[in-house]
């Protein structure tokens, strides 16, 4: 990746800007761009490595602050930034929490800006001025935050909260507005339906060894014949998420008799006894239908302490467009917990704290990061729209083998919390920046690629 540049304000003569030799023009350059905004220029070379512009163009272009910046030359023109908007909703009145209890995430994803050479804010529907072609971002620095109006931006990350959110009409339009009139690329759109991911999967071959036997809308006979042939299995809601919803049942032979664990509306980890799947339904699904559920199976998964370990794996796009692993951790689940969440009793352990032989420790990590390479590929290569993080939750059983429980498009941060995992949040906080460089020099130099 390319070095950020210094962006200084000069007394020079008005319309000028100096950038370093080291860039080849092949023509002479006419125009500089930041986000929508644009105007004529004569650019000077230097033997010196940073960007300085007359303040006139500073000012025409609305660049925000000097900072440092990105430069990507194309033809006769010259992009500094990028200009990054990240699109999201549930802001307050407060610019000392203006994004509610998401602000510190904000805080921290904005700080790496300068790493990145980006400018980068955080904006929703109330901020666009669709009149004048701008938009009051929300911006940080060491002050605090500041609304600052700017043109639009080169891209859009979509850190929508919630898919209640996501299905609002209104930014909907904003979404398809940005995207088609103005030609900005738009990434991370949509969280993901469970059902709809494993039919994605299912048909390519280099990951459907990955996937646990799944059915959407399950009968009674289908529950009873799974359990039959895997001893446990879990019914989950197909648009869940944070483990909310998801039931266990587990089939005694013994005694013949069912037993359902859960998560109650007070917070509380159950187990139920039941003499049949339909008493199970009846006392859990009266009011609901499970057409809207999943049911898969159940995995016998490695432990630690009698306890279930699963891991949760993210990947990011980095600058150049491609998939690696931004961080990995152990959730081994709380007592008597149907999943491994930490808002219910789990806890988060690095693989070197699970693992303490290295060449084990090695043997898992190895597959794991292949799963998820692998499953973020074929998901990317197969979803419409740009991908730039996911996060996996994946398992391994007795036998070593790896299995996908859950892909989501809009990774928690829970695991971060984890003393030693702290570092990897900056890091998985800077790859959708670089992403975002990436996109935008894609759609500045190759925009077919980016509207497909």
């Amino acid at each position: 990746m390319r070095t950020p540049l210094p962006l200084k304000i000069t007394e020079q003569v008005n319309g000028t800007v100096s950038i370093p030799k080291t860039f080849k023009l092949k023509t002479p350059i006419k125009r500089i761009f930041f986000g929508t905004s644009s105007c004529e220029c004569k650019v000077v070379q230097t033997d010196q490595q940073e960007i300085k512009m007359s303040e006139d163009i500073f000012t025409n272009l609305k660049i925000p602050y000097t900072s440092t910046t990105q430069v990507i030359i194309h033809e006769d023109h010259l992009y500094i930034g990028p200009l990054v908007g990240i699109f999201t909703a549930g802001f307050s009145e407060s610019m000392i929490r203006p994004i509610g209890e998401r602000t510190l995430f904000f805080a921290k994803l904005l700080a790496q800006e300068k790493a990145v050479g980006a400018y980068v804010f955080i904006f929703g529907a109330k901020h666009i001025d669709w009149d004048k072609g701008t938009i009051h971002g929300l911006f940080h620095s060491h002050s605090g935050w500041e609304t600052i109006e700017i043109p639009f931006p080169n891209v859009v990350y979509d850190r929508l909260p919630n898919r209640r959110t996501e299905k609002h009409k209104t930014l909907s339009e904003i979404k398809q507005r940005l995207h088609h009139e103005y030609l900005i690329p738009w990434f991370n759109p949509g969280f993901f339906d469970k059902w709809e991911i494993h039919q994605l999967l299912e048909g390519d071959h280099r990951v459907a060894t990955y996937l646990p036997e799944t059915h959407k809308s399950p009968t009674f006979s289908l529950i009873e014949r799974m359990l039959s042939k895997y001893q446990h299995v879990y019914i989950k809601p197909a648009n869940g998420s944070l483990g909310l919803g998801i039931y266990q049942i587990l089939f005694d032979r013994e005694t013949d008799e069912y037993y359902c664990r859960f998560r109650d509306a007070d917070g509380k980890n159950r187990l139920q006894r039941f003499s049949s799947i339909e008493a199970f339904v009846n006392t859990h699904f009266r009011n609901r239908r499970l057409e809207h559920y999943i049911v898969q199976q159940g995995i016998h998964l490695i432990r630690s302490d009698h306890k279930t370990i699963d891991f949760r794996i993210h990947t990011n796009k980095d600058e150049r467009g491609k998939w690696q692993v931004s961080v990995m951790a152990g959730k081994i689940a709380g007592r008597g917990s149907v999943t491994t969440h930490l808002n219910n009793g789990g806890v988060v352990r690095t693989l070197t704290e699970i693992f303490p032989d290295v060449e084990e420790c090695k043997k898992v990590t190895d597959s794991l990061s292949q799963a998820a390479l692998i499953l973020s590929e074929v998901i990317d290569s197969r979803q419409e729209g740009h991908i730039g993080e996911l996060g996996f939750d994946l398992g391994i059983d007795k036998n070593g083998s790896v299995w996908l429980f859950e892909a989501n498009s809009k990774p928690g941060r829970s695991i971060f919390s984890h003393p030693k995992l702290r570092k990897y949040d900056k890091l998985s906080s800077r790859l959708p920046l670089q992403y975002a460089v990436y996109l935008t020099e894609t759609t500045i130099k190759a925009p077919e690629e980016v509207f497909k």
